[in-house]
């Protein structure tokens, strides 16, 4: 797929940590309307997306290996669509929370989408292009044992805060879900002590059309933020 062209192209999206879970399903979702690169540590790992999605491209880097970030980012001239997805979630509390549980976690859910982010912006102007960052409930209120992810969505939220006023030119939406029915969900379940159950959660797909209708908001209108919870079933 070419990411530039004299030609008016399909809008083109570029999905990080879209090999499973959420960001899979916001890869599906935004198909149908873009052209699609899809960000993942290696290509291996997009291998099942890539096969349900043959139109798609993957975009294999380690998103804080930034000199490689920068290699992989270069080409791209023009870029509608930036969904940062990727990100970590370690939870304890902040007793047991050593340092290199916040620089990890700090790294993938603030410094990476920073950079990343500055690495693209000649590409988003080029496109008056739209950023959206996947938050979380974290991002608004912090909660016992969930320190070090509440501040790392803290942070990504006045990031997100930031961009939006030195960008005019570009939409940047913060989206909060509640707690999504995903393999990081059952892992912090699991720490929890408890049974998983998805029905107390909200389902990948949901999050991921919230996603696509955010994009699809005509240009009269800036959807700044949304803040999904889940409805027990």
């Amino acid at each position: 797929m070419s990411v530039s062209s004299s030609e008016t192209p399909r809008p083109t999206a570029l999905v990080t940590g879209a090999s499973r879970g959420l960001g899979a399903a916001i890869a599906r979702e935004l198909a149908p309307t873009h052209d699609l690169l899809l960000g993942a540590r290696s290509v291996d790992a997009l291998s099942g997306i890539l096969g349900e999605l043959p139109g798609a491209t993957a975009w294999p880097v380690d998103l804080t290996d930034y000199e490689a970030v920068a290699r992989a980012a270069a080409p791209i001239e023009r870029l509608d669509v930036l969904v940062h997805n990727a990100g970590v979630a370690e939870l304890g509390t902040v007793a047991e929370s050593s340092v290199s549980v916040w620089r990890e976690t700090l790294e993938a859910n603030v410094i990476a989408v920073s950079e990343l982010t500055r690495l693209l912006l000649p590409a988003l102007r080029s496109a008056n292009g739209h950023v959206v960052l996947i938050n979380s409930g974290a991002g608004l209120r912090a909660n016992a044992g969930w320190g070090v992810y509440a501040a790392s969505k803290f942070a990504l939220r006045a990031f997100g805060d930031a961009l939006r006023l030195e960008e005019p030119r570009l939409r940047v939406t913060s989206i909060h879900p509640g707690r999504i029915a995903t393999d990081m969900q059952r892992a912090i379940v699991a720490t929890e002590g408890r049974e998983f159950d998805a029905n107390e959660f909200l389902t990948a797909e949901t999050v991921a059309l919230t996603v696509g209708n955010a994009v699809l908001t005509p240009r009269d209108a800036h959807p700044t933020e949304i803040v999904l919870r889940p409805i027990a079933r």
